[in-house]
């Protein structure tokens, strides 16, 4: 079994190199890589959202290997936002732990579902961690996956 990664609040300083894992890992997908390049303001971390304290960072041996965001939406459950893992490490258990911490961050929180739009060929990603898919959602670049998953 791999070791499960440390995970911590992100801090400000960090945004510029956590958009560029986020870069790393969002162009390893074919299907999204041609959308990405021709519209590069779509892979931004917001600053306010690493000091509200809603991103979450995965690191091995002192090296951030991932990262999640987290908003709270307007009916009092919690949004995964954003989920990106270094392209090195898929498969290691790195996304997985980050879900499991959102998932406590939003239940501490009193939210009675993590809730994701995901992108369709993370389903089966998302299905593992316990994501049920209900619905779609139309995104900027296409249709995504609802996905609910109970605390």
């Amino acid at each position: 079994m791999t070791e499960a990664p440390t995970i911590r609040i992100a801090e400000a300083a960090e945004q510029k190199a956590l958009e560029a894992l986020q870069w790393r890992a969002s162009l390893e997908n074919p299907g999204d890589r041609d959308a990405l390049l021709a519209n590069p303001d779509a892979i931004e971390l917001p600053l306010d959202q690493i000091t509200a304290g809603g991103v979450f960072v995965a690191e091995r041996d002192g090296v951030i290997v991932g990262f999640a965001a987290v908003l709270v939406r307007a009916d009092g459950q919690t949004e995964l936002d954003g989920l990106f893992v270094e392209p090195t490490m898929w498969k290691c258990g790195i996304g997985r732990s980050l879900v499991e911490h959102c998932g406590e961050f939003a239940r501490a929180r009193g939210a009675a579902a993590l809730h994701v739009v995901g992108n369709p060929h993370a389903k089966g990603f998302y299905s593992t961690c316990g994501f049920e898919v209900v619905g779609e959602h139309q995104t900027r670049f296409g249709v995504g996956l609802a996905m609910r998953k109970a605390l």
